[in-house]
């Protein structure tokens, strides 16, 4: 949780959440930052953003670049995408080039603690 950069009193807004998600994940950001995540009809400006990305789901950099308009100066995006052993898994050269269109960088990526059904990696704007 700490290589995601999330703290107590974020805002973290949601996108992608479908009845796949990690839930344990889900509970344990909520407890990080004292509240829920908010649903993709907020329209407020945010610390976080957190993405749960899948093959099929659309264009990357779109979702990326929609969700910068977000945040505020200094925040960041979680990136979560099925782990290796699924057949919705996003590769990783794909992520590499939405993120470099949309002028981002991008943590290496790391297993949720419930296995390797999802990787979330932190996401910044370059300096």
């Amino acid at each position: 949780m700490d290589k995601l950069g999330f703290a107590h009193d974020q805002i973290v807004l949601e996108y992608g959440y479908d009845d796949d998600v990690d839930q344990g994940f889900r509970a344990l950001v909520e407890s990080v930052v004292g509240g829920p995540l908010e649903g993709e009809d907020y329209t407020g400006v945010v610390d976080a953003v957190l993405v749960w990305w899948r093959e099929g789901d659309g264009d990357l950099t779109d979702e990326l670049v929609d969700s910068l308009a977000l945040l505020e100066d200094g925040g960041f995006i979680a990136l979560v995408t099925p782990g290796s052993g699924r057949d919705d898994r996003v590769a990783a050269h794909d992520v590499q080039e939405a993120c470099n269109t949309a002028g981002l960088t991008a943590s290496g990526a790391v297993p949720l603690e419930g296995g390797d059904q999802w990787h979330a990696q932190r996401l910044v704007g370059r300096r």
